[in-house]
């Protein structure tokens, strides 16, 4: 179980067949959430009266409310909670009726607890990430949801960044996305699409690193029954539940060069084909990528197709890092002292001078991102109302408040030793970050700024697994 999520608060697992509802909160505990029942909407509202939830996953058909008509009165009673729909018995009207109406994610039984998995971190995440703003106007979608959007930055360019992005939105050309990993490319991707005529279409994301290449065609383009063994019902692909809204293709660069022949096609023609369908289907979506690669470099090693590249920017965007805009370091750290303050039921600790200043003078390899990782573990970690400079732990070897909580503290990251190759050096910085956030890929591969199938093949490369190092976790 991950520090980060026993500080959550449970999910709402609702869905009337016992044997669902086990399964269910079984996978769900075993990934470290804390999940409570209920039997059917009418259940799922009373319970949502007396206790907080983080998350609410629910069947579509069940007796006395189903889950499109709990969606309806959970997103009028608490906008800013993510709800994920479950159905067996899902069609195009079924899931693109439940995204319209609020719904975070879908998933179609049958399923494995894997996907769940994916589709629960992957919802959590999105509505995590923290934003900054500049004069922005939030959308009427509830207090908390409006914070976790804003962005906050005092610094010139990215203002005028925003500007650009509030001009560009009104348009239905392709947008590409370009910056480090932790930089925020997804929220101003989210920024555009809430400043756009589509603003009240869906926004859907699709990460191309998370999905192995195998499945990413189907899960982007939906298949039909039948269409390949395994195919019992049909399932409605990204690009038909984003029609009139925005497809967000976050990390692009990681799709395979078959499926980016196929992506360029969709872009061409406005239609897609599902798997194993006999017509196109016309979708009209807002495309934007982002990607941490270099794409020109990408195409020279034929990587990536250069007639996608020119089709997807037509409006290209650059995220400038966090140490090329330092003035933001100061106001990101309150903000997030703020936010990880309140979630923790503590007052708000102050800066010391020298903390500032070691923020400030810190590199930032995983940016944003990163920063905000540190402030959540040091408002953790801090004794009484000051946040000192030990308490950041930059260097990844544990403050002097960790060292003394005793034997059941939890272990500091091993010192990556003496590095005679490059080979070693990379090996040494794999491995020591994984030591730091214990074993999760997914946030090491987001600090070390490489996707995750990266992070997979050097791991095997490495064969890390016979260190004692568990190395299971992806996210």
């Amino acid at each position: 179980m991950t520090e980060e999520n026993t500080k959550r608060r449970p999910i709402l697992v609702v869905d009337d067949d016992p044997y669902m509802r086990t399964s269910l909160t079984d996978c769900l505990v075993s990934c470290g959430y804390c999940v409570e029942t209920a039997v059917d909407g009418v259940d799922a509202l009373s319970r949502f009266r007396k206790g907080a939830f983080e998350m609410v996953i629910t069947d579509i058909r069940m007796p006395r409310m189903g889950g499109l008509d709990l969606l309806k009165e959970l997103k009028g009673r608490a906008p800013e909670i993510p709800v994920i729909v479950i159905t067996a018995y899902g069609t195009v009207n079924t899931a693109v009726e439940a995204m319209k109406q609020g719904a975070a994610d879908f998933i179609m039984k049958p399923f494995s607890l894997d996907d769940l998995e994916v589709v629960v971190r992957n919802v959590l995440d999105r509505g995590e990430e923290a934003e900054a703003t500049h004069g922005e106007t939030p959308e009427p979608e509830g207090a908390a949801r409006a914070a976790q959007r804003r962005i906050v930055t005092c610094d010139a360019r990215m203002a005028e960044l925003l500007e650009f992005l509030r001009n560009i939105a009104k348009s239905r050309s392709s947008v590409l996305i370009q910056g480090e990993s932790g930089t925020g490319k997804e929220l101003l991707a989210r920024f555009i699409h809430r400043h756009s005529p589509r603003r009240n279409q869906p926004f859907v994301a699709v990460n191309c690193a998370a999905i192995p290449h195998a499945l990413l065609e189907s899960e982007m383009f939906g298949y039909e029954k039948g269409a390949f063994t395994g195919a019992a019902q049909r399932r409605i692909g990204r690009f038909e539940l984003a029609d009139r809204g925005t497809l967000l293709l976050d990390e692009v660069s990681e799709m395979d060069m078959p499926l980016q022949a196929k992506l360029l096609r969709v872009i061409q023609e406005s239609e897609i084909d599902r798997l194993g369908g006999r017509d196109p289907i016309p979708v009209d979506a807002r495309i934007i990528a982002t990607t941490n690669a270099d794409l020109k470099t990408c195409i020279r090693e034929k990587k990536f197709r250069e007639d996608l590249y020119y089709r997807l920017n037509v409006i290209p965007v650059r995220v400038p890092p966090l140490r090329e805009r330092r003035g933001d370091i100061a106001a990101l750290a309150e903000h997030f002292l703020a936010k990880y303050a309140a979630e923790n039921g503590r007052a708000k600790p102050t800066l010391a001078a020298g903390t500032l200043e070691a923020l400030a003078a810190f590199p930032w390899p995983g940016n944003v991102r990163e920063l905000e990782n540190v402030i959540e573990r040091a408002v953790l970690v801090c004794r009484g109302d000051t946040l000192r400079p030990q308490d950041l732990d930059l260097d990844g070897g544990g403050s002097d408040a960790q060292a003394e909580n005793g034997p059941g503290r939890e272990p500091a990251a091993a010192p990556p030793g003496e590095a005679t190759t490059l080979r070693d050096m990379e090996k040494n910085l794999i491995f020591s970050t994984l030591k730091k956030v214990r074993g999760n890929k997914t946030k090491a591969s987001e600090i070390l700024g490489i996707s995750v199938r990266t992070m997979r093949n050097k791991l095997n490369e490495y064969k890390l697994e016979q260190n004692g190092l568990d190395l299971g976790a992806e996210g």
